[in-house]
């Protein structure tokens, strides 16, 4: 079923460019949300919106529709059930349009929350499947099909309610890993970015708010984007930032529609300064000609921009590039310069992942040399960082 169009909010501009960011922006006024602003109308301007039922009647629905007033709206069965998305190899052409326009909102039926042991001790239901941003690396549409925009689940209450339970299950942390010494670290934002997700709706800062609350646990994500609007938040030390980083010729080539990696590095003093624990993702790590040398570079400047009330707390973690068949078929489609450093058989093998997917990574002889050397980069050039884990 679908729902009439209403006319597009008045002054609203057509589609502006994808990549990168305008030099002239205007400055947003103090009191304007950063999801009013051009920049982040750049990253999502929803054109047409695919929802279940349910979701588009429930609060969190029709909060989201009442920031959409321009929006076609067509009513699903599920959300993971959409002919015109799902399935559909003639989207491969407009994969970051269909990023940038169309939005899914559905109910997660599901609520589980999962050991990790690695990044976090527990992987919460998510808030939401799929992602604005388009990296070439993403495992997400993988099981998405030719499609991947952002699915926002609205029973943020239910999300919420399963999340204290299980926090408040555990009882205190009394034996340290990891993951952190004292809290039981929860990720909730396995499947998107949290970041991201606050252009549209409320679920973010409904997480960041409930953990607050929860002395034993911190929430984490990890992000590709800076978004001021997180900054007032309040987490009081409940939530953790994970801002994912790469060499800045990788992000170009592969970090498709983020932030720059120079502005992901200059926000952690404000996040921190905001109440947030600030933490690093080396990630993904990709082995092309001179990679060593960037990745010594990027250490650098990490060395000497990084305020100490940042390095004090800091810690990271070191992720090796995972591939896929199917995604590499993708990307061969929309940006096939990408799989030029992402696909490379010579040097990688197939594994089944934790999750059960069927993935290419490097050689095991490769990556753990890999790993190694990428350690003792950080050891020569910032010692101050503490690696949480390498995988």
């Amino acid at each position: 079923m679908e729902r009439p169009a209403s006319e597009p909010a008045p002054g609203e501009s057509g589609q502006q460019a994808l990549f990168g960011w305008p030099d002239d922006a205007p400055a947003q006024a103090p009191h304007q949300p950063f999801r009013d602003s051009p920049q982040a109308r750049r990253m999502l301007d929803v054109r047409e919106v695919y929802a279940e039922p349910a979701a588009l009647d429930s609060p969190r629905g029709r909060q989201i529709m009442a920031r959409l007033p321009g929006a076609r709206v067509t009513e699903v069965d599920s959300h993971w059930r959409i002919p015109s998305l799902h399935g559909n190899d003639g989207n491969i052409a407009r994969w970051v349009r269909i990023k940038t326009e169309t939005l899914v909102l559905g109910v997660k039926h599901t609520l589980a929350t999962r050991p990790n042991g690695r990044s976090a001790d527990w992987i919460a239901p998510g808030p939401s499947n799929g992602c604005a941003m388009a990296c070439a690396y993403c495992y997400v549409p993988r099981r998405k099909g030719y499609a991947n925009p952002i699915t926002l689940f609205t029973n943020i209450e239910a999300i919420v309610a399963h999340v204290r339970r299980h926090v408040r299950a555990q009882g205190p942390k009394t034996t340290p890993n990891q993951c952190d010494p004292q809290a039981w670290v929860y990720d909730i934002g396995e499947n998107g970015d949290c970041s991201v997700d606050a252009l549209v709706c409320d679920n973010t800062a409904d997480l960041v708010a409930a953990f607050r609350g929860l002395p034993t646990a911190k929430a984490s994500f990890a992000t590709k984007f800076v978004n001021p609007d997180l900054l007032a938040l309040d987490p009081q030390g409940r939530t953790r930032v994970r801002f994912s980083l790469m060499p800045a010729d990788d992000a170009r080539l592969l970090d498709i529609r983020t932030s720059p990696v120079d502005e992901r590095i200059a926000a952690a003093a404000d996040f921190l300064d905001a109440g947030y624990e600030v933490h690093f993702n080396l990630s993904p790590v990709v082995l092309r000609p001179g990679w060593q040398r960037d990745w010594a570079d990027l250490l650098i400047h990490l060395d000497d921009v990084l305020p100490a009330r940042v390095k004090e707390q800091a810690a990271a973690e070191i992720i090796m590039l995972t591939h896929n068949q199917q995604l590499h078929e993708v990307n061969l489609g929309w940006h096939p310069r990408a799989e030029e450093v992402l696909w490379q058989p010579a040097a990688q093998e197939t594994k089944r992942s934790q999750n059960g997917a069927l993935n290419v990574r490097y050689a095991r002889e490769i990556k753990q040399q890999s790993l190694t050397r990428i350690q003792q980069l950080v050891a020569s050039h910032a010692p101050w960082l503490r690696i949480r884990y390498a995988f």
